[in-house]
């Protein structure tokens, strides 16, 4: 099993959630607003309204990085599902800006579902 830890742009958390049922993976959890940052000094779009002379934009603008809103979409599939999964949040994600978002991958070692016991694919099904 893998956890696949998605970060995304806020405008593309409901279109990823029907693309992953859509993909026949349909539990996942997603994680309301969060903040954060690549590598970039500032939001693109705020440089961008600088660079137009927009005062509001300009105000933002610092000599401390920004931090950007973004949400987070978990899912845990079994190994099999992995490569659907990832290529479904591509897919739905890219726009090949920067801010499109990272996929993390990490090992599962056991899963329980609380309600019954089950455990590790049972507990997926």
């Amino acid at each position: 099993m893998k956890e696949i830890i998605a970060v995304i742009r806020i405008n593309k958390v409901n279109e990823t959630k029907q693309a992953l049922i859509d993909a026949g993976i349909p539990a996942f959890t997603a994680t309301g607003r969060v903040m954060g940052r690549g590598k970039g000094q500032v939001h693109f779009d705020i440089l961008n309204g600088a660079a137009a002379g927009h005062p509001e934009a300009i105000a933002q603008l610092g000599s401390a990085p920004r931090l950007v809103s973004k949400r987070i979409v978990t899912v845990v599939v079994p190994e099999e599902l992995c490569k659907t999964a990832i290529d479904t949040i591509i897919k739905t994600n890219q726009t090949g800006k920067p801010g499109d978002g990272k996929i993390f991958v990490t090992p599962i070692v056991e899963t329980i579902r609380v309600r019954t016991g089950e455990k590790d694919q049972a507990a997926l099904n």
